[in-house]
């Protein structure tokens, strides 16, 4: 077995052969008709004339700032993901101590029945 270059190697795996895939000859319907059913049974076509109902009960804020996250780039989403993780962990110790400092005071303590 001859080996070459990696270069090479993938030279000689690209096929250069074209598919047509708009002829029905060649590419015929698995089943008669599943197309067409599929189609009018479609979760896509419904999508755009009800909203869905987790959509229905976001507030205007919630919508705004999901369309700020969608309009991010990759780096700049994750840096806001490690933001928030850091966020949920400072309130975390907050908590935490809070917790603490109840207990300590007594605050947690189940009343006594009489």
């Amino acid at each position: 077995m001859a080996t070459g270059s990696p270069a090479d190697i993938d030279q000689s795996l690209l096929s250069f052969e074209k598919l047509d895939r708009s002829s029905p000859d060649l590419w015929p319907e698995q089943i008669p008709g599943v197309s067409e059913f599929a189609a009018f049974k479609s979760p896509v076509k419904d999508s755009k004339t009800a909203p869905k109902k987790w959509m229905a009960e976001l507030e205007q804020e919630d919508l705004e700032m999901l369309q700020e996250f969608g309009s991010l780039s990759t780096p700049q989403l994750m840096e806001k993901v490690r933001g928030l993780q850091n966020l949920a962990y400072q309130l975390g110790l907050e908590e935490a101590r809070e917790m603490t400092r109840g207990k300590f005071l007594g605050i947690l303590e189940k009343p006594t029945k009489r």
